[in-house]
């Protein structure tokens, strides 16, 4: 099962390379594992491996506090699907390799999402966790709106994408909302767990975790009213529509009805809404595929109306009706399928899928035509099709249901008879629209269209895979016995037999019966609507008489963007000071209305444990006072420097020197930012309020001082449980080995929230970088340094420049000591840091300083000289290394993140730890440095850059200018005192 998993993951990314190397042939070999897989799972129920229960199985215990252990399961009804999945799919891709003429680029990414589509399928039948389905689940929206939207250059087909992923990806959520609240309610988290639950009717909330939980069942099979995205998605290629809206992506939320039906029909919700809503899809979809004159939109709204079926049938929950509804939902595999491929036929080789430009296509390709004839009459309903053999079964299993007793069965088999009329309808209409000849609409030729006439030839590729399909169509349908075996396998498994009475099984004949008489005048009926087609077509109104969905789903958006910009105007008015003010007032309003209306513990205060924490204080507040007074920009900022500098005295007065450490460094690296920054600004602000702005905003922050110091000191002395804090230096000497709590929480007991940390963190630097430099690439080329004294004097960048010759010898003397010690420093503290204070966060920063220092004393020269190494490759490194230290573990049977240990002895240095969390924090060292490189180069040399370039090109249009009256000096004419100098002047 895992193996089979992992297969198709290796073949859906090897795909994009095969087809670019070896063309569409690709398709070919790429089917192979599908189809393996697919005889692999027949092969289980051939050898009985289902029987009694049974199943293949597979656990790994990973996060259980949060329930997302990976459990598989391969179960009857697991396997049931797979061999639709597994089967179909290797015939569709067997399909692409004559479908696709050309191999574009986006082929060979199409390729690997149509395999990854099979494998996140096959993973959703076989999880058995209830939050690992979901994962696969969404997997299967988002590679669905990858495929629809493979003409991305089309409006169309872009519009179709957001839609399908909009709707299903909706559901989704309000799925995981009620598998969480089932899971909270019952404790279970376990597909296979929920037959075990006998309490299910009685459990609070339930009814309200199985709505929420059908909301993305339903809206994954296309059932109203989130029906019309499937419509939409016609957009994609057909090999799509073949797989995905017929076999596979929406078979995702009958499977799910079918795995939950046989334990949840006992709550009174679960009928209520599942089967209106599949009468009426079915009879809505039935309706709508009447007026389409799109050989794939009749089928698209065909499989509406199936899919509303068959959920219908299979969300009874009895036994005979799960035998009628998978029947049922085998047989659409199949001739849907089918249908859609020849569709592809018909467009590949046509140029159209329009009715009215197709007539004399059946006998010009017979073997086309009575592929499709035969699939559409499996469709339809016609003996001796497995279609007939699964839609008897069905009204059999309706008229005789326990569950269904009085007007609701009969309300509910009046729907189906009806729905089946307009199948057989539809059905009709498609064959006549492909495949009849037309003589009214096409005169000459022979009533054969000009798009027919002029086709191209069909190739064996094209309909070798139909042919299986159809084949397996009529098989199943007059020798059902081994379907009918592999199904009652499952059924035998969930539901315990009756004494005295033999399970249903599906079979051919079952003799004249009410089920035989229904479908007689079934056909019979639908036939007369398609001969009498024109007045059916009066009948349907210009508008939709319960509206238009896609019209529906339109004004939703847009009054959800219209909602969006009023309350963003109203918010976000394009004043920073507006805005920071509502922000504050939110901070003010909402803990303060809480804490007045809630429960308030008694309150102890200690203004302070030493004078000097006073001290720090005083220093803050008068600082702090002292900037909102202060006109000068660096003078401000220095201000603000000092309140955090007097915080790390806070800090470590109280006993937190590890804090202390980052909080200096931090606030040194802030005020080294700020004064970049301020170098492309004026020296003193401009701009000023009125007094009466400057009075609301000086009560703001009064209010907003107050209300936090409030929240806090009421927060503080809330807690009635003893903090988990008191056990982290255990925790971290103990399972860390480390004697630095707060390094050890860092880089090992809670390194996850840290790697996601570091992520956002390489994510951030790169795309604010990416803003300051203004083009598509802001990298450098990396180099080895090279050693050079030439022309150098204390640092490493040359003196060729003016600025480079007027730098101060006391500053590079000074560089070129404190640069050395000052990367000592960062070592010591990275290697320090697990046992004291310090860690990879620390000592990025010295090394950060370090070469700021470099940057400072020489300008951007020397920044190149001293790290010429690309910063985004230093980022990626260390996200690569934090990486590694999180994965590497697994390899060797442990989980995530799990810590090893070793010391070792140096010589002068003595005992020296090295904890497998070393790797992950030079990580984050490493990620440290490269922020800030990415903030040198940024802020610094590329200012700097542009500085020299801007002064450059002035001096250049100085000496353009130069030269230009310089020539216009030479060419003027001379002067009257020169011109009237002649002889009889002279005189």
């Amino acid at each position: 099962m895992l193996l089979l998993l992992a297969a198709l993951t290796i073949a859906a990314l090897a795909a994009p390379l095969l087809i670019r190397s070896i063309g569409r042939a690709a398709f070919g070999l790429l089917a192979v594992v599908p189809a393996v897989g697919f005889f692999w799972v027949l092969s289980l129920f051939t050898r009985g491996t289902f029987a009694d229960g049974n199943a293949l199985t597979f656990a790994l215990e990973w996060m259980p506090t949060a329930h997302l252990n990976l459990d598989f399961r391969l179960d009857s009804l697991a396997g049931l699907f797979s061999l639709i999945i597994l089967g179909v799919g290797a015939l569709v891709l067997f399909y692409c390799w004559a479908y696709f003429d050309s191999n574009p680029r986006r082929l060979a990414i199409f390729g690997g999402q149509m395999v990854a589509f099979a494998g996140a399928m096959f993973g959703l039948v076989v999880s058995d966790n209830f939050l690992l389905m979901y994962i696969f689940w969404e997997i299967t929206s988002v590679l669905s709106f990858l495929l629809v939207g493979y003409y991305g250059e089309r409006a169309s087909s872009r519009r179709s994408a957001g839609q399908a992923l909009m709707v299903t990806t909706l559901g989704g959520l309000a799925m995981l909302v009620g598998i969480i609240l089932l899971g909270r309610q019952t404790g279970i988290w376990r597909l296979s767990e929920i037959s075990d639950f006998a309490e299910v009717s009685t459990t609070p909330h339930i009814a309200a975790a199985i709505l929420l939980i059908l909301a993305g069942a339903l809206s994954k099979s296309a059932i109203a009213p989130g029906h019309f995205w499937l419509p939409g998605a016609m957009a994609a290629p057909t090999p799509v529509s073949a797989y995905l809206h017929s076999a596979a992506m929406v078979k995702a939320g009958i499977y799910l009805v079918a795995r939950l039906a046989p334990d949840f029909n006992v709550v009174s919700a679960w009928h209520l809404v599942v089967i209106p809503l599949g009468i009426l899809t079915m009879l809505m979809g039935g309706w709508m595929a009447l007026r389409q004159k799109d050989l794939k939109l009749v089928l698209a709204y065909g499989t509406v109306s199936q899919l509303g079926f068959i959920t219908a049938t299979v969300a009874v929950g009895s036994r005979e009706a799960m035998l009628a509804g998978l029947a049922l939902t085998f047989a659409h595999s199949l001739f849907k399928a089918t249908l859609f491929m020849i569709v592809g036929v018909v467009d590949h080789t046509t140029g159209t899928r329009d009715i009215r430009e197709l007539s004399g296509l059946g006998r010009k390709q017979p073997l086309v035509a009575g592929l499709a004839i035969l699939s559409a009459a499996s469709m339809a309903g016609v003996p001796p099709l497995l279609g007939f053999v699964a839609k008897e079964s069905v009204f059999e299993a309706v008229l005789h249901e326990d569950l269904l007793v009085g007007m609701p069965r009969n309300l509910m088999l009046v729907g189906m008879v009806l729905g089946s009329v307009l199948t057989v309808a539809y059905s009709l209409r498609f064959l006549h629209g492909a495949f009849a000849t037309k003589p009214p609409e096409h005169e000459t030729g022979g009533g054969t269209s000009e798009s027919v006439a002029n086709m191209a030839p069909i190739s064996p590729r094209l309909w070798l895979a139909p042919l299986a399909l159809t084949s397996l169509t009529v098989y199943f349908g007059v020798y059902p016995a081994q379907l009918s075996g592999a199904i009652t396998a499952h059924l035998d498994n969930i539901y315990l037999p009756t004494s005295g009475e033999s399970g249903s099984y599906l079979a051919l004949w079952h003799g004249f019966n009410i089920p035989l008489l229904l479908s007689t005048l079934i056909i019979l009926t639908g036939v007369v609507m398609h001969w009498q087609r024109d007045l059916v077509a009066k009948a349907q109104f210009e508008q939709p008489a319960l509206g238009n969905a896609d019209s529906a789903y339109d004004s939703v958006l847009d009054s959800l963007r219209y909602l969006s910009l009023r309350l963003t105007a109203s918010t976000q008015r394009g004043s920073l000071a507006v805005n920071l003010g509502i922000i504050f007032s939110v901070l003010i309003a909402l803990p303060s209305v809480a804490l007045a209306l809630g429960d308030r513990p008694d309150v102890r205060m200690v203004l302070w444990d030493s004078p000097w924490q006073a001290l720090a204080s005083v220093l803050i507040i008068a600082a702090a006072i002292a900037a909102t007074q202060m006109d000068n920009r660096l003078s401000g900022v220095i201000l603000v420097g000092v309140t955090g500098y007097a915080l790390a005295v806070l800090f470590a007065l109280q006993g937190a020197p590890d804090l202390a450490l980052t909080q200096t460094l931090v606030e040194t690296v802030l005020m080294v930012i700020f004064m970049l920054v301020l170098r492309k600004l004026p020296t003193t602000t401009e701009w000023t309020q009125s007094p009466k702005a400057n009075r609301l905003r000086a009560w703001l922050s009064v209010a907003v001082g107050l209300s936090v110091t409030v929240v806090t000191m009421f927060a503080i002395n809330a807690r009635s449980h003893e903090p988990i804090s008191r056990y982290m230096p255990d925790l971290a000497l103990d399972i860390g080995h480390g004697a630095n709590a707060v390094n050890v929480l860092l880089v090992d007991l809670r390194a996850w929230d840290t790697f996601g940390e570091i992520s956002v963190l390489v994510i951030a630097a790169t795309g604010v970088a990416s803003l300051i430099y203004r083009t598509r690439s802001f990298s450098r080329e990396s180099r080895r340094p090279t050693l050079s004294v030439t022309g150098r004097r204390w640092l490493a960048a040359g003196v060729e420049t003016e600025r480079a010759q007027n730098r101060s010898l006391m500053v590079d003397v000074a560089t070129r000591i404190l640069f050395p010690s000052m990367m000592a420093l960062s070592l010591y503290f990275f290697f320090a840091g697990h046992n004291a204070p310090g860690g990879g966060f620390a000592g990025g920063l010295v090394a950060a300083l370090a070469f700021t220092l470099r940057y400072i004393a020489g300008g951007r020269a020397e920044l190149e000289e001293a790290l010429p190494v690309d910063a985004g490759r230093i980022l990626g490194t260390g996200l690569g290394l934090s990486a590694i230290a999180a994965i590497w573990p697994m390899f060797l049977g442990h989980p995530p993140l799990t810590s090893a240990y070793d010391s070792v002895d140096l010589p002068l240095i003595g005992n020296m730890s090295l904890p497998s969390a070393l790797l992950f924090d030079a990580g984050v060292y490493l990620i440290v440095l490269g922020l800030m490189m990415h903030i040198l180069s940024a802020l610094g040399g590329q200012l700097d850059l542009e500085e020299e370039m801007r002064k450059q090109r002035a001096r250049d249009r100085a000496r353009s200018m130069a030269r230009v009256a310089e020539r216009r000096q030479l060419t003027a004419p001379k002067s009257t005192a020169s011109r009237i100098t002649t002889p009889e002047g002279d005189k």
